[in-house]
């Protein structure tokens, strides 16, 4: 049972320079609004264009929806944070924001692997495309998106619940993080330790695998093409994919594989801006919005508006 005696955090932010502030407000809101509008750009359009509800364009769909959920949790809050000077958020709103900031955490790697193995699947084996992932076959890998970050997120968040907090309540970070949260406990947090870096062990680390294997069967298929052009293209939707992927498992493969006496606040709120802001704001340029098909589909929703 929790004894906690702090009620209420208070989050530092990304700086305590106030000159500097007023400019991260500018950035971080034009990030947030880009990446809002981008994402919701996305799942409007493969919504509204019955030609994209193909497993493909349904994971995109996913992605993108799970990228608004993530950026959502965080930047709103973080951008109110900078605009007032009471920066206090409540214990419950805490860890709200850190159970759907680690949903949408686990949601996405998962997503990533998933995504990658649909290529595989397009690509090595175009003619049983339809066959392999056919309408049963997507519902169920999103079924496992869904089911395994939200078991991530309830278990962290349930043990969350069972530290106490005596004080003090000063989050050094732009969000609640479980880092600083636990280095803030005065309970013994040896198992939460523990469930962070097994869930990075298997989550982040499994997951990345999976995706690199994809990936490799992917480039031996296409070292087969025998055009020049078609290589070009094909490395190039790849090598933009991987880096991503790569962009986005870094720092969360950092930041959850070691122990809280190794925190560093001005070092990890960087990172963390890696997979929190930067990566879910470039989700939608590079995994949609330089598809043709995706392009036809905005250009479709925007026709409709003028009706």
């Amino acid at each position: 049972m929790n004894h906690s005696t702090v009620t209420e955090f208070i989050i530092v932010g990304l700086t305590r320079n106030p000159k500097i502030q007023g400019l991260f407000f500018v950035v971080f809101l034009c990030i947030y609004l880009a990446a809002f509008l981008g994402n919701m750009l996305i799942v409007i359009t493969i919504i509204h264009n019955t030609t994209l509800h193909t497993p493909m364009y349904v994971l995109l769909l996913a992605l993108a929806v799970v990228d608004i959920i993530c950026t959502t949790s965080i930047i709103p809050k973080m951008l109110w944070t900078m605009f007032i000077s009471e920066k206090t958020i409540s214990f419950k709103g805490c860890l709200s924001q850190f159970f759907f900031f680690a949903w949408s955490l686990g949601a996405e790697m998962v997503l990533f692997t998933t995504m990658a193995y649909d290529r595989y699947v397009a690509i090595c084996f175009p003619l049983q495309y339809s066959n392999i992932m056919n309408h049963r076959m997507c519902v169920t890998l999103l079924s496992i998106v869904m089911s395994v970050a939200l078991t991530n997120s309830s278990v962290h968040t349930a043990f969350l619940l069972k530290l106490n907090f005596c004080g003090p309540n000063i989050i050094d970070h732009f969000f609640c993080e479980l880092s600083p949260l636990l280095a803030l406990s005065c309970s013994p947090v040896r198992v939460n330790e523990v469930l962070a870096y097994a869930a990075d062990i298997i989550l982040a680390m499994g997951d990345l695998t999976f995706t690199c294997i994809s990936y490799g069967f992917i480039v031996a298929a296409i070292l087969r093409i025998r055009t020049t052009e078609g290589k070009k293209k094909a490395f190039s939707t790849c090598s933009s994919h991987l880096i991503l992927v790569f962009l986005y498992y870094s720092p969360i493969i950092y930041t959850y594989i070691r122990p809280t006496s190794s925190y560093t606040s001005e070092k990890d709120k960087v990172v963390a801006v890696l997979y929190t802001v930067v990566t879910p704001t470039l989700n939608p340029i590079v995994y949609s919005l330089r598809n043709k098909e995706i392009q036809t589909g905005i250009k479709k929703v925007f026709a409709s508006l003028k009706y």
